[in-house]
């Protein structure tokens, strides 16, 4: 396929999509496509090379340490600043809807050290973000701007530099400074410049082992998008790395839209990076699952999977759960009650769309999950599901709902059911 940025754009636009396009905001971009910053013949000492060009290094020595000084970046970049952004943008063909600025930027003295080999701190990564922020409105008045799009946790509260960077900002986390001073700007020139708070989010807890307990584990992490009563399993819930409250707990989507309206109200939330932990696990597809159902529910406004799953495995067979062939999950999401606090091994997810009501269950479980479905229209309904005892098959067909209907979900398996 392509490599074009404008080519991309269009193929999602076409396929029904709404787009994001990532505009650069360091100080360079790439020339081309073929060279390389750190040669065997000028660093012979680098810990690695690229197994399909040995030439090419990593730039690590064997200590761990970067080569010093970092390379001119001119043998491997071209210079990149608002006026070249701006007239890149003007020149799509195909407009994003919307540009978030640049990518983990906050890390670029590790990504990109080859470029930005200093530690960014909070005023730079604001410097940048708001100059080329500014300069995608003035390219495209309509377009929507996504930031700081942080990869991780640890720093949505601090900066590479580290906590002398918070002290120097009144001892303030990085997201609510930022929101802040967003939020400043936009009073101070009358033009709002940031429409989506965006963050990267990947569960904590290991479950490399992928064994039972892993996969029990990996099934009830969901949580941490949404309960402030769950105990993050992770590095998290031992560090108090950040000021803010219940910092035991990740409580993401509540915890992000109270940053928002406390620092820049009207601002959107965006999660550009999340994924299940494991692709090719039925738990995987069924954290998948979940995690969408959840989204809808707590209100997230944007979310990106990273990064494409295959379509038949198990996480790509959640999105076809909730979107496959025409047949979609409501738009609207609709209250739902459970008899029990199951939410471990259990998800429940409702959706209305021209007064039809979808419904999602997951079952989390190793054993099948009998209940009774009440309170919903009855009459004819599509139903879907993936997983079981087949693994990741899938299956479709049409069933009835009475007043108080007795179902039962084998284990491992969601299921979708959307009125006719």
């Amino acid at each position: 396929g392509s490599d074009s940025g404008d080519d991309w754009v269009g193929w999602v636009s076409a396929a029904g999509s709404k787009t994001i396009l990532t505009v650069p905001a360091l100080d360079w971009v790439s020339k081309d496509t073929t060279s390389y910053s750190f040669p065997k013949s000028i660093y012979p000492d680098q810990a690695k090379f690229d197994p399909y060009n040995a030439d090419a290094g990593n730039g690590l020595l064997a200590n761990g340490s970067w080569i010093s000084p970092a390379p001119n970046p001119t043998s491997v970049y071209t210079p990149w600043n608002t006026t070249l952004a701006k007239k890149w943008l003007r020149g799509l063909v195909n407009k994003p809807d919307i540009v978030n600025i640049d990518n983990e930027i906050e890390i670029a003295s590790s990504t990109h050290y080859d470029m930005h080999p200093t530690p960014l701190d909070y005023d730079e990564e604001l410097s940048r973000i708001v100059a080329f922020a500014t300069a995608a409105k003035e390219a495209l008045p309509n377009v929507k701007v996504a930031a700081p799009s942080t990869c991780s946790w640890w720093f949505y509260w601090t900066s590479v530099v580290g906590w002398s960077d918070n002290t120097a900002h009144g001892n303030q986390d990085f997201l609510p400074w930022f929101l802040s001073q967003m939020k400043a700007k936009e009073t101070a020139i009358g033009k709002r410049l940031l429409d989506y708070l965006d963050i990267h989010y990947y569960f904590q807890p290991d479950t490399s082992a992928n064994d039972d307990a892993a996969k029990a584990l990996r099934l009830r992490m969901t949580r941490s998008l949404w309960d402030p009563g769950y105990v993050d399993e992770s590095w998290i819930a031992n560090s108090t790395q950040n000021h803010q409250p219940n910092n035991r707990a990740v409580w993401l989507i509540p915890r992000m839209q109270q940053l928002i309206a406390q620092n820049y109200p009207g601002t959107k939330l965006s999660i550009s990076e999340w994924d299940s932990s494991n692709d090719g696990d039925i738990t995987g597809g069924l954290v998948t699952a979940d995690c969408l159902g959840i989204f809808g529910r707590y209100g997230v406004d944007s979310a990106t999977y990273w990064a494409t799953p295959d379509e038949k495995g198990p996480a790509g067979l959640a999105y076809w759960l909730y979107r496959g062939y025409g047949t979609y999950f409501g738009s609207n999401s609709v209250q739902v009650n459970m008899a029990d606090n199951i939410d471990n091994i259990f998800g429940l997810y409702a959706g209305v769309d021209s007064g039809k009501v979808s419904l999602v269950f997951v079952n989390k479980n190793t054993s099948p999950m009998a209940f009774y479905i009440s309170n919903v229209p009855t009459g004819k309904y599509f139903v879907r599901h993936f997983g079981g005892a087949s693994g990741n098959a899938k299956w479709q067909t049409t069933t009835v709902l009475k007043a108080n209907t007795y179902t039962v979900i084998p284990a491992y398996t969601a299921l979708f059911m959307k009125q006719v």
